[in-house]
């Protein structure tokens, strides 16, 4: 509901609503990118049993800094990172928020290349950034000649590059970072959210950390860990871009329930992460089932597809739905994002789709 005239919150916020995907109870969830898969009785004793030891201790502050998580964190990335060029938030959406807080902020200017993460603009808005937005082209690639273009008239402090991109899929060539970075005259973010259902060969942003200071790439834990009700992001960088990011944090931000229940599930790594293969192969056959019955799809190294393109796409969201398949209506005109689940829920949402599109 629209917030009463008499509310004094500030103009620039008024009419907007919070933001949030549809979460609708008794439905197949296909609509957050999660992972399908929880984890493993073993891997949640763990998490239990680690919280549990932090519970005798919360009257007391957490450790502020989160040392012993953001060590873990740089061995579990290796590159050479160490904690001092890791940092932790409540989800790479507080990571994304503290580095406009730090970098953004009023005067200053955060770009951006759409169709991409819904959320960006709000970040910028709630930071009094100016918020400047190119274009993706046709197949959701980054022309680079074109984003050149926009840096130089622009001149951003922030920079928000997604590889793979959300809602898309789409990953970015290495090429196309670099020469985003040497022409932007200050920070550029890669969000990697999604870095670790790239397909085999698809590189990271982290490869060429070592060579900019001012780059950063973001990550997180909810998708490919099965982390989303932890709240675990996190970044990697230069120490002195962490340092700064330290001078925006809340105190105390990151809870010690939270601490102890991510260096839990990283100590569960490799078994966390066993399902990252067989989610990869769901969504190369999702892909292929997609385009076997007509539909456009975008490439993807995400644990999602983007496909259409419709005519009336809410009409066809709002079919599965009503077969009790939730997907996401986002992205371009004409186009529906549908995330990766187990082999049942694929099942029931392929022969839902074809019910509503047939």
């Amino acid at each position: 509901m629209p917030l009463p005239a008499w509310v004094p919150i500030r103009e620039d916020l008024r009419g907007f609503e919070p933001y949030g995907a549809p979460q609708i109870p008794d439905v197949i969830n296909l609509n957050v990118n999660e992972n399908p898969y929880g984890p493993s009785a073993e891997a949640a004793a763990d998490i239990a049993e680690a919280v549990r030891a932090v519970a005798t201790t919360l009257n007391r502050y957490p450790d502020r800094e989160a040392l012993d998580l953001r060590a873990g964190l740089a061995d579990y990335l290796g590159h050479g990172l160490t904690m001092d060029r890791v940092w932790a938030a409540n989800g790479s959406n507080e990571v994304m928020l503290q580095i406009l807080q730090a970098f953004g902020g009023p005067g200053r200017t955060a770009l951006s290349f759409a169709p991409t993460y819904s959320m960006y603009p709000e970040y910028a808005r709630d930071t009094h950034t100016r918020w400047v937005t190119g274009q993706r082209e046709e197949d959701f690639s980054v022309d680079v000649d074109r984003a050149l273009a926009l840096i130089e008239t622009e001149q951003p402090d922030v920079v928000l590059l997604t590889s793979p991109n959300n809602p898309t899929g789409t990953a970015l060539p290495l090429d196309t970072v670099r020469a985003l970075v040497e022409a932007a005259p200050g920070v550029v973010v890669v969000d990697e959210a999604y870095a670790e259902f790239r397909r085999h060969g698809t590189p990271s942003a982290l490869d060429v950390l070592e060579e900019f200071p001012r780059l950063l790439v973001t990550r997180t834990m909810s998708k490919a860990f099965a982390l989303a009700g932890g709240r675990l992001g996190y970044v990697a960088a230069d120490a002195a871009i962490i340092d700064a990011l330290r001078i925006v944090r809340l105190p105390y931000h990151l809870s010690a329930v939270t601490q102890a229940a991510a260096s839990a599930a990283l100590r569960h790594r490799d078994e966390l992460l066993a399902r990252v293969d067989e989610l990869r192969t769901t969504r190369d056959d999702l892909a292929a089932w997609l385009t076997t019955h007509g539909f456009e799809v975008a490439d993807s190294d995400a644990n999602f597809v983007l496909f259409g393109r419709f005519d009336d796409r809410h009409a066809i969201w709002q079919g599965l739905v009503d077969r009790g398949v939730l997907i996401r209506e986002t992205g371009p005109d004409g186009w529906l994002r549908v995330s990766v689940g187990t082999p049942d829920e694929m099942q029931a949402f392929y022969t839902s789709l074809l019910e509503v599109t047939r």
